[in-house]
């Protein structure tokens, strides 16, 4: 009973840690949850940089927080699943756009 305790605690702290490490991947969060709005619709990713700049003074910590509420169109956590996601994908987006 007990090895069977310890095999199932350390699944899920292996299962746990899998998906922390994937949630700190901003570009595959960004491509999967952001990319498609990003492209069509402003501030786009490319070109826009003018656009962004104002944004991108309020710090990350505001972006994030303003990700994580949604805006406009733009739905809360913009598609992604959780708050950490979102700020590995604002994380990401940032040094896009610097």
């Amino acid at each position: 009973m007990k090895l069977t305790m310890i095999i199932v605690t350390a699944s899920a702290a292996l299962f746990g840690t899998a998906q922390i490490a994937a949630a700190a991947d901003g570009k595959a969060v960004f491509e999967k949850s952001c990319a498609v709005c990003h492209k069509m619709m402003s501030p786009k990713l490319e070109g826009e940089k003018a656009k962004w700049e104002p944004i991108l003074k309020r710090g990350n910590a505001a972006l994030v927080a303003s990700v994580i509420k949604g805006k406009g169109a733009m739905p809360p956590k913009g598609g992604a699943q959780a708050d950490d996601e979102v700020k590995a994908a604002v994380e990401y987006l940032v040094t896009q756009i610097k």
